[in-house]
């Protein structure tokens, strides 16, 4: 609940709407200077298909711009999913102009008209542990190996792009099955399932609010989520009741980290990790070394961090 976060925590909203926003890109100058002047950091997606992003700032703050978002008439109804955070987890603010807000690249994929059931959090549960259900995580690898649902499919894709073709080369599978979609906050997940209709399978559902929301409703004790959630910003990861995790990004390659792999010889903090210690050269890592000093020395100082890192 809010008034049990620290007072000088971070509201943290992830939002979206699919619909049809014509004339979207006049609504990107006003929303960047209604953000900037209030202190709210981040990024916002504005497309044909509607609006997506994650942003964060005071509650207040963040308040506002959610009540300016509805108040556009297409946008009323948004979705939006709330969390804190101890500190700011981003560098600046961006809203960007986009041919899709989540991208897919499979023209005429329209969820509004076509997607899957929702399932609540609550309900999620017992339709997953159903044997004639397969669940289908449809996130990035380097999210999934944090943590997934129990008995989850993994389609092992390094971007949304590789979806379509994971599910088209399965669509015999995962025909008469009822086929069970997730992702981090719902909007991946539901485009998915207008596209796995669009292959002729009909009994499709996708997580409403996504794991967000789950990991918010659902006590530890009767959860079926194993692991930790990534999260876009630096807090890298959340856990049940949405606290953050123990998850680090690599500053070399951005890849999230748990504990045990941080304990790998190939880990140097801020210069490379196992994913990445082989891809690098020496110059790089040099690089990477000076860029850590700098940051440690502005944690030291209590001056804001270089950009990027």
């Amino acid at each position: 609940m809010i008034s049990s976060q620290p007072e000088q925590a971070f509201r943290v909203a992830a939002l979206y709407r699919f619909c049809r926003l014509d004339g979207f890109e006049a609504l990107r100058a006003p929303l960047a200077a209604f953000c900037c002047g209030r202190g709210i950091k981040g990024t916002l997606l504005l497309a044909h298909e509607g609006i997506n992003g994650t942003v964060a700032g005071p509650e207040e703050a963040i308040a506002a711009l959610v009540e300016r978002l509805e108040a556009i008439p297409e946008l009323a109804g948004l979705d939006v999913k709330y969390s804190f955070a101890s500190e700011m987890p981003f560098h600046r603010m961006k809203v960007r102009l986009k041919r899709e807000i989540v991208t897919m690249g499979v023209e005429d994929i329209d969820p509004t008209a076509s997607a899957g059931t929702y399932v609540e959090p609550g309900d999620w549960n017992t339709l997953i542990a159903d044997p004639n259900t397969i669940v289908v995580d449809t996130r990035n690898d380097y999210e999934v190996r944090l943590g997934t649902f129990q008995g989850a499919v993994d389609p092992q894709t390094k971007s949304f792009r590789d979806f379509p073709g994971w599910a088209e080369a399965r669509r015999e599978d995962l025909a008469g099955r009822k086929v069970a979609m997730f992702c981090t906050g719902g909007i991946r997940c539901e485009k998915a399932t207008a596209y796995v209709k669009s292959l002729g399978i009909d009994d499709v559902f996708h997580l409403k609010g996504g794991i967000l929301k789950y990991l918010e409703e659902v006590p530890a004790e009767q959860s079926l989520w194993k692991g930790e959630c990534f999260v876009f910003d630096e807090r890298v990861s959340v856990t049940h009741g949405l606290a953050e995790g123990e998850a680090e990004f690599c500053r070399a390659c951005r890849m999230p980290l748990t504990p045990a792999e941080r304990l790998s010889p190939h880990y140097v903090a801020g210069i490379s990790c196992h994913h990445c210690h082989d891809r690098r050269t020496d110059a790089d890592r040099a690089r990477y070394a000076e860029r850590q000093r700098q940051v440690e020395r502005a944690e030291t100082l209590g001056l804001p961090l270089p950009i990027g890192n």
